[in-house]
């Protein structure tokens, strides 16, 4: 008896340490065009020249531990610091992804490909997993299509509904999300591990606009990574129609049903400059936290 109760605690061990050698990691968790922000006076944007906090734009990485290896999406303008935070953090040593994943063309979500190409790191067939339109896009228009043309990089294309699976236990599947589609479609992702799941979705339009419920989503997920560009829409001098995204405060209002378990689910990414959610020690932050939700910072690893 004492050796089954052993053998099952060993295994209940087993499965815990398993378990955390896959994991989301927090790369970035600004909006497209970074903190600081090219020409932004705010005393917020003045002090992050010179703080020691560091901000990057939202990407995340998958990483295996086990097999020390990762994925990642949306190549950023930082993703110089971002793979850098990888070497200095995970792995001890630089490494490129495995694969990366794209959820659309917008600035903050691609352009970090550039660093891939000749003037740069001149790396060899990085697999690129990008859907239909955003795979013309690259191949169709320079200087992304030199990075194919000389195999910097290695297109890949997948569709909505498909299942990529990666790095032993994990899946992605990209899901369309309604947003401003100048050049590509927009996707989120759903990353499946082993025992949890969970659902990357930087950027949308409206919740209302999609046809997805968002409240039996963070029900049905373990994790929910979601746009939170905006917590009003008074923080800038701009017509937010333009650039519509939900605003933080809808968001919460939509999901004020949730018992504290679910609301816990809930990681707000992709805060914009002016967002006062991205200083840590902000009455704003504290608010949102209060209210049981979580808000995404560098370096939080997430288990699968």
């Amino acid at each position: 008896m004492i050796r089954i109760i052993n053998l099952l605690i060993f295994l209940i061990i087993s499965t815990q340490l398993y378990s955390q050698s896959e994991y989301i990691y927090i790369l970035g968790n600004t909006q497209d065009a970074g903190l600081p922000h090219i020409g932004c006076e705010h005393i917020f944007c003045e002090e992050s020249f010179n703080s020691h906090e560091k901000y990057y734009t939202t990407s995340i990485a998958v990483v295996n531990s086990d097999l020390k290896k990762y994925i990642l999406f949306e190549a950023t303008p930082d993703i110089t610091y971002q793979l850098n935070d990888l070497k200095e953090n995970i792995f001890g040593a630089f490494q490129l992804p495995e694969s990366i994943y794209i959820t659309h063309a917008h600035i903050g979500h691609y352009t970090g490909l550039m660093y891939f190409g000749r003037e740069a790191l001149g790396s060899k067939d990085l697999l690129v997993r990008v859907l239909p339109k955003m795979s013309n896009f690259l191949q169709t228009n320079g200087p992304w299509s030199q990075l194919v043309e000389i195999n910097n990089i290695k297109i890949h294309e997948i569709n909505f509904g498909s299942v990529i699976n990666e790095l032993k236990n994990i899946s992605v599947t990209p899901i369309q999300v309604p947003h401003r589609d100048e050049y590509s479609e927009t996707a989120g992702f759903i990353i499946r591990g082993k025992n949890k799941k969970a659902l990357f979705i930087p950027d949308i339009d409206k919740w209302e606009k999609w046809d997805k419920n968002l409240v039996k989503l963070v029900r049905e997920f373990d994790y929910i990574l979601i746009d939170a560009t905006f917590y009003t829409s008074k923080e800038i001098n701009r017509d937010i129609s333009e650039i519509p995204h939900p605003l933080v405060t809808e968001t919460i209002d939509l999901l004020s049903g949730l018992n504290q378990q679910n609301r816990n689910k809930v990681y707000f990414i992709h805060m914009n400059h002016t967002n006062m959610m991205l200083d840590p020690n902000s009455k704003l932050s504290s608010l949102v936290t209060s209210k049981g939700f979580n808000i995404a910072r560098l370096g939080q690893k997430l288990y699968l």
